[in-house]
């Protein structure tokens, strides 16, 4: 067979009721009453996944091995041994009342993929390896995208294991913890060459399933922007301080975060404008609050209009003090990103040749395929998620549409892998 056909006829060999029935399996570790998971990172629900991983693995032959942020990798080998391999995967870890396909869909639709290849007899020239990133949502230590970070030589792992999580348990022992209860396996050092990586993930949006389309080739991931505003004015009694002479922190916060509206104000709605945590102090009824928190998210896939409107967040906040002082902090500046155009177009014509309706979008959230990006040509495949619910229980995607991401990339997987 040429390259092509090779690669659809892997991409033939997935099967949609195996992906889902794995799904479904990993699904019931941490499962909420409400239809969701709680599988935070490094926990025990987190281990029983990895070793179903490790399970699976082992069941049909491939090598499993770990990293010191116990980064889990499954491979399929190819005929060049010591040939960097083309990756794929996502993670297993989820938010605290998250949905069962946000991550754990791009792991276990890779495995599928890795088992469609087998399955099709295909010898590939590079290696393929599956990845679980260890610590992707950040819900129990923070950041997030922790695996892939450290991995990457974005995070130096020794300036996390200090890290506590509400518990009062490290990251250092947490770690140990789940490095042990995988005792035995092969471990690879940080940041090994990777030839290329492709993540398959749900959309998180809504646009796919309300254009009818089943496959996103992500083009990139916008750029998120974090501040933090706090705002001093002076606590005060509130049945006799007559309102022109007080300094009232929360209605000078509050005309802050309408302003705030209006500069992010955008026909396209590309701009994201959140604020996510709101706080007041002291807290009283009857005491004028004399302090004020907020924070801001703020994402564009533009970089001139990342620029142009975050000069202009702390002069807005400032024109708006009614009499306060504020402070404006950046605290996380993540610029956007553009992933491989080879890769783009790679998605987008295998999709398209296997009769999946497809679409080239940037991705709103961030992921682990953005750290990845810095060290290989890197792309994503988004399919639907019902209503583009995500990071809640509710969270929901088909068998079909899964299916068709795992033959997307069965057939991505096979083309990069037989590249010299």
């Amino acid at each position: 067979m040429d390259a092509m056909a090779e690669a659809l006829a892997a991409a033939a060999a997935v099967d949609e009721s195996r992906l889902w029935a794995r799904q479904m399996a990993m699904a019931e570790i941490g499962a909420t009453a409400k239809g969701g998971v709680n599988r935070a990172a490094l926990s025990d629900e987190d281990r029983r996944a990895r070793a179903l991983m490790v399970e699976w693995a082992g069941d049909l032959g491939f090598e499993v091995a770990t990293d010191s942020i116990a980064n889990l990798y499954v491979r399929r080998p190819g005929r060049q041994a010591d040939a960097a391999p083309v990756v794929t995967g996502s993670h297993l870890d989820s938010q605290p009342r998250g949905g069962k396909f946000d991550g754990a869909y791009g792991v276990i639709g890779g495995f599928e993929a890795l088992e469609a290849i087998a399955q099709a007899g295909i010898e590939t020239v590079r290696p393929i390896d599956v990845v679980a990133w260890t610590n992707e949502e950040g819900g129990r230590f923070q950041p997030g995208a922790m695996g892939s970070a450290v991995f990457a030589g974005v995070m130096r792992l020794e300036d996390q294991l200090g890290l506590v999580d509400s518990e009062g348990v490290t990251l250092e022992d947490a770690l140990a913890e789940t490095l042990a209860s995988t005792p035995g396996l092969p471990c690879r050092p940080l940041g090994h060459p990777f030839a290329a990586y492709v993540e398959a993930h749900i959309e998180q949006g809504p646009r796919l399933e309300n254009e009818g389309l089943t496959i996103g080739a992500v083009t990139g991931i916008q750029g998120i922007y974090w501040f933090t505003v706090e705002v001093s004015g002076d606590e005060a009694h509130a049945g006799t301080t007559p309102l022109r002479a007080r300094r009232d922190a929360l209605k000078a916060a509050v005309a802050m975060v309408s302003a705030l509206e209006e500069l992010m104000a955008d026909e396209s709605d590309t701009v994201r404008f959140t604020v996510g945590r709101f706080e007041c102090h002291p807290g009283s009824p009857a005491t004028v609050p004399g302090h004020a928190f907020f924070t801001i998210d703020f994402r564009h896939p533009d970089p001139d209009l990342i620029a142009r409107i975050s000069a202009q967040i702390a002069p807005t906040c400032e024109a708006h003090a009614r009499g306060c002082t504020v402070t404006v902090r950046p605290i996380m500046e993540i610029p956007p990103l553009v992933f491989d155009p080879t890769l783009i177009d790679m998605v987008e014509g295998y999709a398209a040749s296997l009769g999946h309706p497809v679409m080239r979008m940037p991705s709103g959230a961030g992921h682990d395929a953005g750290h990845i990006n810095h060290l290989c040509r890197s792309g994503m495949i988004f399919v639907p998620c019902e209503r583009g619910v995500s990071h809640n229980e509710a969270e929901n995607a088909t068998p079909a549409d899964l299916a068709a991401g795992a033959r997307t990339l069965a057939a991505c997987l096979v083309d990069l892998a037989n590249q010299e």
